[in-house]
């Protein structure tokens, strides 16, 4: 139905946005990053029928913010950098949940080929998650 078609066409621009602020650190508290991964989650819980054409989107995006944070060597406190991975963490157990696992395989590839162990640990708990 038109409210089918207006989510969709919002959730483009949300996407962008979202990839957009993924993307940037700003600053060592991370506000915008933690905020924008409480949206992601209610997004997907919300839209989740949408959510598989995203996947690969998505799950690039997650995945290069969860290699930046680990790789940081900035003024990112601790608890801050731990927030921003089990944030993007819960964003990929809700995406292979709406996309019946489809993510855990993807992750598979990643993980294989991954030495550092805390990008190894999200990704594990994502694959842990039934």
């Amino acid at each position: 139905g038109r409210l089918g078609i207006l989510i969709v066409r919002h959730l483009k621009r949300l996407e962008r946005v979202i990839l957009g602020y993924l993307e940037v650190c700003d600053g060592p508290e991370e506000e915008a990053r933690l905020g924008i991964l409480e949206t992601l989650q209610c997004i997907i819980e919300h839209a989740w029928p949408r959510m598989p054409c995203r996947l690969p989107v998505l799950l690039k995006a997650l995945l290069k913010m969860i290699w930046y944070v680990h790789t940081d060597q900035g003024s990112t406190p601790e608890p801050v950098k731990a927030a921003l991975l089990q944030g993007a963490t819960e964003c990929l157990i809700l995406l292979d949940r709406c996309s019946e696992g489809q993510v855990k395989v993807l992750l598979e590839v990643v993980y294989s080929s991954c030495e550092e162990n805390r990008v190894r640990e999200c990704i594990r708990k994502v694959q842990e998650n039934t």
